[in-house]
């Protein structure tokens, strides 16, 4: 079995945020990046298929700048046996753009005559939620795309999916090739090891330059959330209740 899994290198989730000083994109400044964690999930099930399958190849892709690499050598830490840098012309920031289409077209014509069996990616990238890649990428490759997938099982040639939805579970199925978008619970990504971390030192990773397509999403400006308000005690025990109820009446209007 032939894997791709898509990745992307997005701001740590636990950094704290500052808009930049154009307004339109995030102040990079010591700010440390991560693998983002929904493509985590389908690097695992990527390694996770491939054993089961008893063989086959692993290969991760990024759309990027020379950074996107140290996220690709994670994955190959993890256990990916090679990746492919898509480098984007410039420094990079233009991917930072919330512009699905323009990655998706990359990726597409890096993936389309690779062969492969399934194409993971994860849900979502945690800095813009857009989930757009996914569903973009199997339609420019002409190949079915079940998205947000917590279960997942390969057999046969085909898929069987569930996934999560408003008060149940939806049970998709599809032939392979196929794009899959990963959600949490789908497994329990593992951790890097020291060996997996000295062993992706020596795997291949190929660099290869593209030229991303104009966007046709436009960031106007980004803002910092307000600022929470402090707490306040109105008292202790069951006494504090009547002007805790008052309060969120009158203040919060919430009740």
């Amino acid at each position: 079995m032939k894997i791709a899994v898509c990745l992307k290198r997005v701001p740590d989730t636990v950094a704290k945020i500052v808009p930049g000083a154009d307004r339109k994109s995030i102040d990079e400044t010591g700010l440390k990046f991560v693998l983002n964690p929904y493509d985590e999930f389908a690097v695992e099930e990527a390694l996770a298929l491939k054993d089961k399958a008893g063989g086959g190849e692993t290969v991760a892709c990024a759309v990027g700048s020379d950074a996107s690499g140290e996220t690709l050598r994670t994955a190959l830490a993890m256990g990916i046996d090679r990746a492919v840098l898509l480098k984007a012309e410039g420094d990079g920031r233009a991917v930072a753009l919330p512009d699905g289409l323009a990655v998706a077209h990359a990726l597409a014509a890096e993936l389309k005559d690779g062969n492969y069996d399934l194409i993971l990616l994860g849900k979502l990238a945690v800095d813009d939620y857009n989930q757009q890649v996914g569903p973009m990428l199997g339609e420019l490759l002409e190949l079915p795309c079940i998205t947000a997938v917590a279960a997942l099982e390969v057999k046969d040639g085909g898929v069987l999916a569930e996934r999560e939805i408003e008060g149940g579970i939806e049970v998709s199925t599809c032939r392979l090739p196929a794009v899959i978008t990963c959600d949490k619970g789908l497994n329990n990504p593992r951790l890097p090891s020291l060996k997996g971390i000295m062993a992706a030192k020596k795997k291949p990773m190929e660099t290869k330059p593209v030229t991303l397509g104009p966007g046709t999403l436009e960031v106007l400006a980004l803002e910092a959330p307000p600022e929470r308000k402090a707490g306040r005690i109105v008292g202790e025990g069951a006494g504090a209740v009547p002007e805790l109820v008052r309060l969120l009446r009158t203040e919060a209007k919430v009740l």
